[in-house]
């Protein structure tokens, strides 16, 4: 029998895979759905912690899911808490301290995600906000190599910019501006990344993925920022 398979048959889940699937679909631990018919109470999210990390029962970063999945998951026993936020939920009856890294109590196997989706999110991230040209505050996404000049969309074609640097580059290329990157793009790599992408951050998620190359994407990022 799968591993995967105690975890999403025979009760209600909000990550059971459609179709019967046993694997743990990308798409669905990042959306918002949350698709159990357990549920808990309308509590009252924290706007402190509006996402939790969750761990495979192997420790392995799966993805960061919204607070109100995480708490379905952890009400109906299929993870446990193993950090909390320092918020609490409240709702008519009880107040919940609320999750800041669960893990699953059963393995599930994740099938092969390849490389790390490019996404502004994500690149932001990469670039920790910064220009890439000037410094400033980022507020676009350019290529560095136009498209209209047989530029890719790619990791390491693509920057975070700020609207003016984006503006008065243009269509040019940077020998012609006489411009040069404060850091050459290239793409992420690592579990790390596909959780530091997502644009959410909190310290209590490092000592978890820092097997995952969290310390050298944090690197970049507050080498880029400083």
């Amino acid at each position: 029998m799968d591993a995967a398979r105690g975890v999403v048959e025979n009760t209600p889940s909000p990550l059971r895979p459609r179709g019967g699937a046993r694997t743990w679909p990308e798409e669905r631990l990042n959306s918002d759905r949350p698709g159990a018919s357990h549920a808990p109470p309308a509590y009252k999210e924290a706007s402190a912690v509006p996402h939790v990390l969750v761990l495979n029962a192997s420790y392995e970063p799966l993805g960061v899911v919204p607070l109100r999945r995480a708490l379905v998951l952890v009400l109906e026993n299929k993870a446990l808490c193993l950090e909390e936020s320092g918020a609490f939920l409240h709702s008519a009856t009880r107040i919940i301290a609320a999750p800041s890294v669960v893990r699953l109590k059963r393995f599930v196997r994740v099938p092969y995600r390849g490389p790390v989706p490019l996404t502004r999110k994500a690149l932001f991230a990469r670039d920790g906000g910064r220009c890439m040209y000037c410094g400033g505050v980022a507020t676009s996404v350019d290529h560095v190599i136009p498209r209209s000049r047989g530029g890719q969309h790619a990791w390491d074609n693509v920057v975070a910019a700020c609207r003016h640097c984006n503006h008065v580059k243009a269509d040019r290329q940077l020998r012609e501006l006489g411009w040069r990157l404060r850091h050459q793009p290239a793409p992420p790599s690592g579990l790390a990344w596909r959780i530091i992408g997502t644009g959410h951050r909190d310290p209590r998620w490092l000592p978890y993925l820092q097997p995952y190359g969290a310390e050298d994407a944090m690197a970049r990022i507050d080498g880029i920022s400083a």
